[in-house]
């Protein structure tokens, strides 16, 4: 049962994390895309970092589907490490504290989903906790 609780509780924390982003890259723009030119990246991303990022919470959430759920556990790990990697890069390490919290609620969730979850993922590991 602790499983369970575990595995909403980060991922409903994990979805919040990517939601907020979402909402501050469509309300905040032009913060958003001085930010990723900051980072190296062109400002052009916003638009499509606002759709990944809804859409990879949505997928996780609501889990239509197993493999597209795992797909944007995939994309978020990358998403994750990437930009932490990129806000060390340009020295703000500070900046990369959202990213590691993100890597651990996406862990915590990706790890403990087929407890909670009617159909299994074929690549979480079983019997973890």
């Amino acid at each position: 049962m602790a499983t369970i609780y575990t595995y909403w509780i980060s991922t409903a924390l994990l979805s919040l994390l990517y939601l907020t982003s979402a909402f501050m890259y469509l309300t905040k723009r032009d913060w958003a895309g001085r930010a990723l030119v900051d980072l190296g990246y062109p400002a052009y991303l916003v638009p499509l970092m606002i759709a990944v990022k809804v859409l990879g919470a949505a997928a996780i959430l609501l889990r239509v589907n197993v493999a597209l759920s795992d797909l944007a556990y995939a994309g978020m790990l990358y998403h994750l490490l990437l930009a932490g990697m990129a806000h060390l890069a340009v020295r703000k390490p500070s900046g990369a504290l959202p990213a590691v919290i993100g890597l651990a609620l996406l862990i915590t969730s990706f790890v403990t989903q087929n407890a909670a979850r009617e159909i299994p993922s074929p690549y979480a590991v079983a019997g973890v906790f």
